[in-house]
């Protein structure tokens, strides 16, 4: 693929992305200040009654979501979301170095990776309002780091474990769901959710909470109370907060069955699950039978 046509795509993507970033950000070369809007990111949030707001903005979409307990880590692994940054939209480049292109500015490529790989480049974080010079290299990389806004290992605590693994790395690499930050604020986070982190900088507070709205929709993945209530609060400061762009579901909902069983349903094997439009079948649906479930996932006849 022409090199070109590859740049152009990916500043597209960011002018895009661009108003969501937008801060007050001092310019120029690498600056060391922070923002006189920060506050710890571990502040105690203090519990707003979520409410529906104008339709389109994230308070809306935040009352879509559901409410549930957080369910065991137990059985995560980094790669059941894809064996690292992958290139899924068939553009030539890895997830990273694409999210990279779509944040930095002024930033230079690697000679012969067709403007693939980033070399360095200036960050606008918009976790802590400061401007972050970004260097491709052993012990420099670091600085700067893409964020799952919405953590792989949260993901995979309110519903990712149902999913099967393209479903996944498509998560894991949906550029809706990735940012450029400051690399310790990243690690600080960790896979804390709105109710146990959030960012520094307080003017990036509500498009981050809406970003999270926008995926959790997107991907049907659930919250928790605590997570509801406090991005309620912090939408309640921007109730007008539209979705960012392109939030769509990216998961569309399973198409429902030709044939719906009636709670009498009984299948011999899968074949007749699959005639009758039911596969594939689930533990507590009509007709279910653990002969079904070679696996012991919960699910039968997947294939």
């Amino acid at each position: 693929m022409p090199a070109r046509p590859l740049v152009r795509t990916r500043r597209l993507a960011r002018a895009t992305v661009a108003p969501l970033l937008a801060l007050a950000l001092l310019g120029g070369c690498a600056v060391e200040a922070t923002s006189g809007d920060e506050t710890s990111a571990e502040a105690p949030v203090e519990a707003a009654a979520p409410s529906d707001g104008p339709p389109g903005t994230a308070l809306a979409a935040l009352a879509e979501l559901a409410v549930k307990g957080r369910a065991p880590r137990t059985g995560y692994d980094r790669d059941l979301f894809g064996n690292g940054w992958v290139d899924t939209d068939r553009n030539g480049c890895d997830t990273r170095n694409d999210v990279l292109a779509r944040d930095l500015t002024g930033e230079t490529f690697k000679p012969g990776t067709r403007d693939c790989v980033v070399l360095t480049g200036s960050l606008a974080d918009p976790y802590s309002g400061r401007t972050i010079a970004f260097q491709r290299g052993e012990g420099t990389s670091e600085a700067v780091q893409i964020d799952h806004v919405v953590a792989l290992s949260d993901a995979w605590q309110k519903g990712a474990q149902q999913w099967d693994a393209d479903a996944r790395a498509r998560f894991a690499n949906d550029p809706l769901n990735l940012l450029a930050v400051d690399g310790p604020l990243n690690m600080q986070k960790s896979d804390g959710d709105a109710a146990t982190w959030l960012p520094p900088a307080t003017s990036f507070r509500c498009t981050y909470v809406a970003r999270q709205v926008a995926v959790k929709v997107g991907y049907g993945v659930w919250v928790t109370q605590a997570e509801k209530d406090a991005m309620a609060t912090v939408l309640s400061a921007c109730p007008d907060e539209p979705l960012p762009a392109g939030a769509v579901a990216a998961v569309p909902p399973a198409p429902a069955p030709a044939v719906l069983p009636d709670a009498s349903a009984s299948y011999a094997n899968c074949a007749e699950v699959k005639a009758a439009g039911a596969a594939p079948i689930r533990v507590g649906d009509p007709g279910f039978s653990p002969s079904f479930d070679g696996d012991g996932d919960g699910v039968g006849c997947e294939s």
